[in-house]
């Protein structure tokens, strides 16, 4: 008789609440700006948006704890090219949610929009590379010991390169830093992000590597859970290291200052501590207490099909940019006529992320009641 693994309903709970957040704030509703805790900080420092995006990378890390034991009974062939698979899967729907929806409308009509100009990178692109990274890392080296020092070298590596192959006057401005230098040598201004007014990628090539980390210490704190089962010591112990993550993110911030946009090393350690101390949270309060009911059912709806979702609130919400209604779009006249209406300024903008997160909600939830689980 096979032992069913023991289910984390706390760890399904944080992956809920890290997608339906992430919705929230990257859905804005236009007209106004919105509340600054909102909003990713401009470049160095920390808001609790900047933590969403980690947050996603640590819950992968969490999955994999999970699905990797289904490794032990496959050849090393075999385990490569599902980790390749999944990976690249990832990253080409992210390439192609960054080409959606594949023309432009301009004066003259709609105009095709060219390869040469898509975006290569973006977020499901870094969730694909930091899981096959990651994965291989955790499959071929195996030694606990051995594995977090290949973190630690990674986090380490990518401060040394930014001061080595940086511009030595500002090694950590948006365009005088090596990952920006690497980002432009291998693909060229026209397939970078450019949000920030300038060529500049976010999620680029050499600001991976700490990224990696992220998903690395998610698997191990999933691991950790399962190993020492839902205790006080389990909370204790998560809470603890948590603490010690952030007390070293705030130390080594002093000299290599913590950014989302740059994910310097101490950002990476700021989020997973917070992530940990987190997870600590819900177990006592799902786990422990068994504080559950509705709000806990809420989160689990869209924590069981956390990519599905994600990927339906990006295509969603760019196809009603793109459906023109006077001399704005559908979701600026939503906006105009409704949402600012009856609360003017960035209440209204939260007002309009909030609903358009639940009506993802709703498509989860059908989803759930006809038992669709979308895996990639």
């Amino acid at each position: 008789m096979t032992h069913k693994p023991e289910r984390f309903l706390a760890l399904d709970v944080f992956r809920g609440m890290t997608i339906c957040f992430m919705i929230i704030v990257n859905t804005p509703g236009s007209g106004a700006t919105p509340f600054s805790p909102l909003e990713h900080a401009a470049w160095f420092g920390f808001t609790p948006t900047d933590l969403v995006f980690p947050s996603f990378l640590f819950a992968v890390g969490n999955a994999m704890s999970f699905t990797m034991k289904k490794f032990d009974n496959l050849s090393t062939g075999d385990v490569i090219y599902r980790i390749l698979k999944r990976g690249l899967l990832i990253c080409l729907i992210g390439y192609l949610m960054s080409w959606f929806p594949f023309f432009n409308h301009t004066p003259e009509g709609w105009v095709f929009r060219p390869i040469s100009h898509t975006r290569i990178l973006g977020v499901l692109q870094r969730i694909g590379l930091c899981y096959i990274f990651a994965s291989l890392i955790i499959y071929f080296v195996k030694n606990r010991t051995s594995i977090f020092i290949i973190s630690a070298f990674l986090l380490v590596g990518y401060w040394v390169l930014l001061l080595i192959y940086g511009d030595p006057s500002a090694p950590f401005g948006m365009l005088t830093n090596a990952g920006t230098y690497l980002d432009k040598f291998v693909m060229g201004d026209d397939h970078l992000y450019h949000g920030e007014g300038v060529p500049f990628d976010p999620e680029g090539i050499l600001s991976t590597l700490p990224a990696i980390v992220n998903v690395i210490v998610g698997y191990y704190a999933g691991k950790f859970i399962q190993e020492k089962g839902k205790s006080y010591e389990t909370i204790a112990r998560l809470t603890l290291m948590g603490a010690l993550f952030i007390f070293l993110a705030l130390c080594w911030g002093m000299v290599f200052p913590i950014g989302k946009k740059l994910w310097t090393s101490p950002f990476t350690l700021l989020t997973t501590g917070l992530d940990m101390v987190i997870i600590s949270a819900l177990i006592y309060l799902v786990e422990v207490r068994a504080s559950r009911g509705k709000w806990t059912s809420f989160f689990t709806t869209v924590g069981k099909n956390p990519l599905a979702i994600y990927i339906l609130s990006e295509v969603l919400i760019i196809s009603l940019w793109m459906i023109k209604v006077g001399d704005t779009n559908a979701v600026g006249w939503v906006n105009n006529v409704f949402f600012q209406k009856i609360a003017p300024g960035a209440i209204g903008s939260l007002l309009f992320a909030v609903c358009y997160m639940l009506i993802c909600w709703c498509v989860g939830k059908i989803l759930d009641e006809k038992k669709i689980y979308i895996r990639v």
